[in-house]
């Protein structure tokens, strides 16, 4: 009778037949729960078994092989869901695969290879049977994609955990307020005393930095799905040291960790040199991450391509310093902690190279709730899915100390407006989700350290903020915070000589002229001479694939034409980064694309009191990878990067300052 029933259970395939067949004859309890155990059991011979190619991982990124047979009358929907930690409810999985994603899945068995983050606590994985009919469109995720039901569960796999002895991950470099200092930050499971190791040789690393610890709960969240078991996953412990007594430009190695939880691999750096005739910066914004699984919100796929180019870029520059800068938008987790994991591991072979300087974007900050919400302020949301500006506080320490209370039991929000110099460039951070307006701390740090900036030591000054002042794209929210931003911040930038000045946000890159009140130079009605008017350029393009359309024409809205007003000089939809070099003769900036790592934009300004040969009026030279008006085999040869070639791109020249009318905007857009 014990095995009649055993085999109907194993036609039925999943737990709600167990249950039906109960019910139509009922089985005593003990062997119910015998049979409810034998079903799912890893073990089970007569039911669906999942196997691991490996039960330990030695370091986040590596992957393992998820094995699974016996998968009876396989479904398109039968799914593969991933869990940490172990006792997560079914609901609360980290992501999840469909089988038929994978070869050979109508045989029943196949397998998936997924490289997997360190969460500092096991792995597990579970099978599901998901029919159509039980598909809720109540449950969906970013996409509006219903989330995959977990009634009929299959199979439960044994766990999966990382070694110990290793030392601590996720690591990344940050200036601080002294040239002579270099921050390093980093992630272990237990909070214990560990230190940072360093010096000039590998074989040296004699000088030692203790470090600060700090975290947070799952109640400092202020609202779901970041407080929600759904969002929630235990940060870890954040480690805080600073090497100091740096010598200028010299390159140093070093490693964290401790003797007994184990020590990182060697790592190098290069220090800051405030008498460097040269800058290089690599900028974008909205980067993101990429999982290997689906989950709850859209991840960033080009993410990778970005990170991998500049990789390439700074292992072209060997002992040059660099650092980067990536402007607001920076996880993209928003609520769903794992993926602030996944992002600090995919910029690790960056960020533990060179500085990673950030500004705070809406998703990692905005509530219904938060303190600063003017009645003007509708774009302030729930776009940092109840985050509340937490985990980008802690996880970074930005130069400075702007704070801002959070009126809640969380930590006040940090990294919001701050300045540094690198070489000779002046670079300044905003926050557009916090109080900028005039009477507020920021604004008045902001006019003041504008006012003080020595142009003899840095003759270029940057400016970055979220949110733009300037784009053609059609994100009509943000108006009344542009309006804003122009009314009170555009005075500043203009009457300081602010050289450029750089926002995120629209996940798009569009240059513009020097620009003042939607005026090109070089002459305004007032006779001013406008060369040296901010160069405006949205740089948003890093990873996040959600793109709003341009502009359309006023009377001819659902068109898919979208004019080019003439203050916007390039506008561009590939992803990709900006690279900066300056001297103190001009600043050259390169807008690269992901897809083929190559020069698509530049443009060349030149230092206050020089005029680049070519520059026109307005002192800018500009250069493009296409335009309608260029002549067929004209053909500009890029000269070296820093020792490097960076390729032959198709430009067409023109000057920044002579457009009248508006222009069909590029055929690579089209």
């Amino acid at each position: 009778m014990m095995i009649q029933r055993m085999r109907q259970i194993r036609r039925s395939r999943d737990l709600s037949s167990l249950l039906n067949l109960e019910m139509a004859d009922p089985i005593p309890t003990t062997t119910f729960l015998f049979l409810l155990f034998f079903l799912v059991s890893p073990t089970s011979s007569v039911s669906v078994s999942i196997y691991l190619s490996s039960n330990t991982l030695t370091k986040s990124g590596d992957s393992v092989r998820i094995q699974w047979t016996g998968v009876d009358s396989p479904s398109e929907l039968d799914w593969l869901g991933i869990y940490s930690p172990p006792d997560s409810l079914n609901d609360n999985f980290i992501g999840y695969v469909f089988l038929s994603s994978c070869n050979n899945w109508q045989s029943g068995s196949g397998s998936v290879d997924l490289p997997l983050v360190n969460l500092r606590s096991p792995y597990q994985f579970r099978i599901f049977r998901w029919t159509q009919n039980e598909v809720d469109f109540t449950k969906l995720d970013q996409d509006k994609n219903p989330l995959p039901g977990t009634k009929h569960l299959l199979a439960i796999s044994e766990l999966l955990d990382f070694e110990n002895g290793h030392g601590p991950e996720q690591i990344h470099l940050a200036f601080t307020d002294k040239d002579n200092e270099m921050r390093v930050m980093f992630i272990t499971a237990d909070g214990k005393e560990n230190l940072v190791k360093y010096g000039e040789r590998e074989d040296g690393l004699d000088e030692v930095a203790q470090t600060e610890v700090r975290t947070y709960e799952q109640s400092d969240m202020c609202d779901s799905p970041a407080n929600e078991s759904v969002g929630w996953r235990n940060p870890g412990f954040i480690h805080d040291g600073v090497m100091s007594n740096l010598k200028k430009g010299k390159k140093y190695y070093y490693k964290v960790g401790s003797d007994e939880g184990g020590w990182s691999l060697t790592h190098t750096f290069v220090s800051r040199n405030q008498d460097s005739d040269e800058t290089i910066a690599f900028l974008f914004g909205d980067l993101g991450t990429s999982a290997p699984y689906s989950t709850f919100l859209r991840t960033q796929e080009e993410s990778k391509s970005t990170i991998k180019w500049i990789l390439r870029d700074l292992e072209a520059l060997g002992d040059k310093p660099a650092f980067i800068s990536h402007i607001g938008d920076i996880s993209y987790a928003r609520g769903y902690s794992w993926l602030w994991d996944t992002f600090f591991t995919q910029i690790e072979p960056v960020a533990s190279a060179v500085p990673y300087h950030v500004c705070i974007g809406n998703h990692e900050y905005d509530w219904p709730l938060q303190p600063w919400k003017p009645d003007w302020a509708k774009m302030y949301g729930t776009d940092g899915g109840g985050e509340c500006g937490v985990p980008y506080s802690l996880k970074f320490n930005m130069p400075g100390n702007s704070s801002v209370p959070t009126g809640t039991r969380a930590p006040a929000t940090r990294n919001l407006y701050y300045s540094f110099d690198a070489g000779v460039v002046h670079f300044v951070y905003m926050s557009t989700e916090t109080d900028f307006l005039p009477g507020s701390n920021q604004y008045d740090f902001i006019k003041h350290d504008l006012e003080s900036v020595n142009r003899k030591k840095t003759p270029f000054v940057v400016f970055q903020g979220h949110r733009p002042m300037y784009t053609t794209s059609n994100e009509y929210t943000d108006a009344p915070l542009r309006e804003r931003l122009l009314k009170h911040y555009e005075p500043l930038l203009v009457n300081n000589k602010v050289t450029l000045a750089f926002w995120g946000h629209v996940h798009r890159y569009e240059r513009f002229c020097p620009v003042k009140n939607f005026t090109c130079g070089s002459k305004d009605l007032n006779g001013e001479d406008g060369k040296d008017w901010p160069v405006q350029v949205v740089i948003g393009m890093g990873g996040q694939d959600w793109q709003p359309s341009w502009q359309p024409r006023p009377d001819h809205l659902k068109d898919p034409i979208f004019p080019q007003p003439n203050w916007s000089l390039y506008r561009g939809g590939e992803f990709g980064y900006t690279r900066l070099l300056a001297t103190r003769e001009k600043l050259t900036l390169y807008y690269i694309g992901n897809h083929d790592g190559k020069v698509h934009d530049m443009v060349e300004i030149p230092a206050p009191g020089r005029v680049l040969s070519g520059g026109g009026n307005s002192g800018v030279e500009v250069e493009s990878t296409f335009s309608m008006f260029v002549k067929v085999g004209s053909i500009l040869v890029l000269g070296a990067f820093v020792g490097y070639v960076v390729g032959f791109v198709s430009h067409a020249r023109r000057e920044a300052a002579l457009r009248k009318s508006w222009i069909p905007v590029k055929n690579e857009e089209a």
